[in-house]
């Protein structure tokens, strides 16, 4: 071992230190993944070398500080290691777009269970504001045999959904830049399910986290004064792309499940219902034309 030499297990140590000192929830998990994005290689082999002592040299000493220091200003991991880990899916993610969640993971595990159900050879499913692709392309890998389009209207996201459709490679997706109010409309009456993870913070709540106030992009984030702007225009929008019995899938805050299903119910929707997320706080709404 030479004098620049450094163990492994330390460097991780002392990474975790510094995130926690900068406030991260996870900072281990972090610590670990960044030295495993800097290593090419994964977080359980970092761990299994960090046990059996294994050392760096000083270039990948440096690496891993930079990584570490951008996390500790609050950079998103995902925007650091470039990708975005979604149900089986990994994403390329940065400046532009909106990070998936694992939240959301949730919202397209109903759509694709309602999908799945559906007697239609090929049943059509669409994702407006698609962001990343996550949710689309979550639906065109787990449910080979829907048909599923996605509309992105901001330039920035639907480069990186664009990046993500040619990666994954499904032929039974299809992307398109396009605002929502117009999207598909060849597609009108015919669709099993429109799903959404709209923006849907009100313009004057600031999020706490660093990460989504000062990273995620405001397009995706500020739904009108109280958040719910681009719900109302889904609520309009489904009504116009879904066959009867169709559904529509909507994610939101957790304080605005009443008000959806009561903005739903007003709009001539059956049978609103909200469901929790993982963590027990109400996430999303589905109802039926």
């Amino acid at each position: 071992m030479r004098d620049d030499d450094c163990l492994l297990g330390e460097i991780v140590k002392k990474a975790a230190a510094t995130l926690s000192e900068a406030g991260l929830s996870t900072p281990q998990l972090d610590a670990e993944l960044l030295a495993a994005f800097v290593l090419g290689t994964s977080r359980g082999v970092v761990q299994a070398r960090s046990i059996t002592g294994a050392v760096l040299g000083p270039d990948d000493q440096v690496a891993i500080g930079e990584a570490v220091t951008r996390r500790a200003a609050r950079e998103p991991l995902q925007h650091i290691t470039g990708r975005a880990a979604f149900r089986s899916l990994s994403l390329a993610v940065g400046p532009g777009v909106f990070v998936p969640r694992p939240e959301t993971e949730l919202v397209a595990q109903h759509a694709i269970d309602i999908v799945r159900a559906d007697a239609s050879p090929e049943p059509i499913a669409i994702d407006l504001g698609t962001g990343s692709g996550a949710i689309a392309l979550a639906l065109a890998t787990e449910v080979p045999n829907a048909r599923v389009f996605a509309a992105e209207n901001s330039v920035e996201a639907f480069r990186w959904a664009e990046r993500n459709f040619r990666e994954v490679g499904v032929a039974n997706a299809r992307l398109e830049l396009s605002d929502l109010a117009c999207a598909f409309p060849e597609r009108d009456g015919q669709v099993a399910v429109v799903v959404s993870n709209p923006p849907y913070i009100p313009s004057s709540a600031i999020p706490r986290d660093p990460e989504v106030r000062l990273f995620d992009p405001p397009q995706a984030l500020y739904g009108g004064d109280d958040g719910l702007d681009v719900v109302r225009a889904l609520s309009l929008v489904a009504q116009r792309l879904l066959r009867r019995g169709g559904s529509l899938i909507l994610e939101h805050g957790e304080q605005q499940g009443d008000e959806i299903r009561a903005l739903l119910l007003a709009d001539g929707w059956r049978a609103p219902t909200t469901h929790q997320d993982y963590t027990r706080r109400d996430r999303v709404t589905i109802t039926t034309k």
